[in-house]
């Protein structure tokens, strides 16, 4: 018995310091893999399908420009829109659409950057089968946005072009 204590002792030790150092790298593991928070649920009517959004930063007096980090489940995308000031959408994650009024759907990945001429009518989202998620950078000195109609299902699923 006592030669069995002098074994079972150092066991539970070092079982107790493997399970510390494995709780400590889980520790240290990113939580997801994300640079900005989901944020919560565009309830608007503005977006078909689920759509996330966390404001980073509100336009003010001082800068009257808006960051917002904005997350499309598979399928989901704004309504056709403008932004008077215009606006620049930078792709984090995922697979997305974007298309202006009248020209091809083009695919946005991680690291794609499109400019959204003032005044020009688009729509942006996440690919049917890929969620997206994308910073919006937004002029708010002309105006806010104004929504108009959904993006229909033939216009979501049409041909579309990849960015050069």
């Amino acid at each position: 018995m006592k030669y069995g204590l002098k074994y079972i002792f150092p066991m539970i030790s070092l079982l107790f310091l493997t399970c510390s150092k494995e709780q400590e790298t889980k520790d240290l593991q990113p939580k997801n893999s994300s640079v900005f928070s989901q944020g919560k649920k565009i309830t608007n009517d503005n977006f078909t399908g689920t759509t996330y959004l966390q404001m980073l930063m509100e336009a003010d007096s001082l800068n009257s420009i808006s960051v917002g980090n904005v997350t499309f489940e598979p399928g989901s995308r704004s309504k056709w829109h403008i932004h008077p000031a215009g606006q620049i959408l930078l792709g984090m994650d995922g697979v997305g659409y974007y298309q202006e009024k009248g020209q091809p759907k083009k695919i946005l990945r991680k690291g794609d950057v499109i400019k959204c001429p003032p005044n020009t009518p688009h729509w942006h989202g996440a690919s049917s089968d890929m969620p997206f998620v994308q910073v919006a950078i937004t002029g708010r000195e002309k105006g806010e946005t104004v929504w108009l109609e959904p993006v229909t299902d033939e216009e979501y699923h049409q041909y579309f072009n990849k960015i050069p």
